[in-house]
């Protein structure tokens, strides 16, 4: 089979990679004129409040989060909605196992970047397991087997290298992130190997469907988590933000923890 059809020309690959990567880096400094700081003569408080918040683009970031909250209701909660009511929890699960699945080269990739060998091997046994013996991953035989699912990504990755998660930022449809986290989001989607792969061959529509089968499941997964933090919160932007740092310090804690036991025994 042609080589040509598993990658780009390097140049090509190179490029896109290269827009890909610092975009989000270049909108936040353009951005940072829309920056609103508390006034001159804020107190001690709100300046420590407003620096714990890390939301300079405020302004902006609740105006896409407006964007998105109508987008969620008019379309993607209905859908999701929809999605759980018709199809069984044994067909959503299904799907579910499917889409994680084949995220395992990505998780397999960040694994070895992390300079996590041990959870590579998982990741890989996994893949394997599930592949070959679940139905190309329909059916998780591999946590059944004892070999439990971790995830990983690029921002992960980069948060272990060091890099600072920046501003926070509310992103077209994807919601809740920063620039290290979509930078890492952007960098997985062009370097996945089945979006290259069918984004190669001419079917670059499968590339969109699993965004959008993946993006599905996860909705239908927080309908119930969503809707009572909403309802409990006096302000729902400032808990999804609390709530999103939060839980991406938490893995990166988790992440760190992992490297230092396995440090601690070699």
């Amino acid at each position: 089979m042609p080589a040509s059809i598993f990658c780009r020309p390097v140049s090509n690959i190179l490029r896109t990679l290269r827009v890909a990567l610092i975009a989000p880096v270049v909108t936040v400094l353009m951005l940072g004129g829309c920056a609103t700081p508390p006034p001159a003569d804020a107190d001690a408080d709100e300046i420590s409040e407003w620096k714990a918040n890390n939301d300079p683009l405020e302004p902006m970031n609740r105006a896409m989060f407006a964007v998105n909250q109508a987008v969620d209701k008019a379309v993607i909660k209905p859908v999701a909605q929809g999605y759980q009511t018709v199809v069984p929890v044994f067909g959503r699960q299904r799907v579910h196992d499917f889409i994680t699945n084949l995220r395992s080269p990505v998780i397999l990739a960040n694994d070895l970047m992390q300079g996590e060998p041990d959870l590579a091997a998982q990741t890989f046994s996994r893949f394997f397991m599930n592949t070959g013996f679940g139905i190309a991953g329909l059916f998780d035989v591999a946590t059944e087997g004892g070999i439990p699912f971790h995830d990983q990504d690029f921002g992960l990755t980069l948060a272990r290298w060091g890099v600072g998660e920046g501003p926070y930022l509310v992103l077209p449809l994807l919601g809740p992130s920063n620039p290290r986290d979509a930078t890492g989001i952007v960098a997985e989607w062009v370097s996945d190997p089945f979006n290259i792969y069918m984004d190669n061959t001419g079917r670059e529509w499968l590339v969109w469907t699993r965004a959008g089968v993946a993006g599905l499941d996860k909705r239908q997964g927080l309908l119930d988590s969503l809707d009572d933090v909403e309802r409990n919160s006096v302000d729902y932007y400032a808990a999804l933000r609390t709530l999103y740092r939060q839980q991406r310090a938490q893995k990166l804690n988790n992440a760190k923890a992992k490297g230092q036991a396995r440090t601690a025994k070699l």
